[in-house]
């Protein structure tokens, strides 16, 4: 019974998750576009206004869903690689409250860390991604991603 939970638990990663609901909007997209088409196809002025504005919905969204789903796969070979350098940020041993946040105090302080240590090194892309996982565990998660997608290009920049 333990392995069919195991397995349950493999199958329902961030990541599988992410692509499932990915999946679910690409459907939801399509019928969209479909309805859109139909509208613009209509002859009618006003159904030709609505089917433009009805199909610039999907293609913005399908434009976001790459866009998510591309930050989330980098973020992950960020992770991958400094886990393969034995650098990747540790915050096991950060005190944690019942729900399994990490306590504020503590993550406040963990932050003010990564920051020196950004300040001292600011072009390092692994520094950048400790801040962003420290702005992750202070609850701040746009300051997170946008200092993710620094490490990301300064990584690019490094490796282009």
């Amino acid at each position: 019974m333990a392995d069919a939970d195991t397995g349950r638990r493999r199958l329902l990663t961030p990541r599988t998750t992410a692509f499932a609901v990915a999946a679910a909007l690409l459907v939801y997209l399509v019928l969209m576009g479909e309805r859109a088409f139909t509208m613009l196809v209509s002859g009618q002025p006003v159904f030709i206004v609505l089917g433009v504005a009805v199909l610039v919905f999907p293609v913005l969204g399908a434009l976001m869903i790459v866009d998510q789903l591309r930050f989330g796969l980098q973020t992950e070979r960020l992770a991958r690689r400094l886990d393969e350098e034995g650098a990747l940020p540790d915050v096991s041993h950060l005190p944690r409250r019942p729900s399994g946040r990490v306590e504020r105090d503590a993550a406040d302080s963990w932050f003010d860390e990564k920051q020196a240590e950004l300040e001292a090194a600011p072009n390092d892309w692994r520094r950048w991604f400790a801040l962003a996982q420290a702005y992750d565990l202070a609850g701040d998660r746009n300051r997170g991603r946008k200092a993710m997608r620094r490490a990301i290009e300064l990584q690019r920049g490094e490796s282009g």
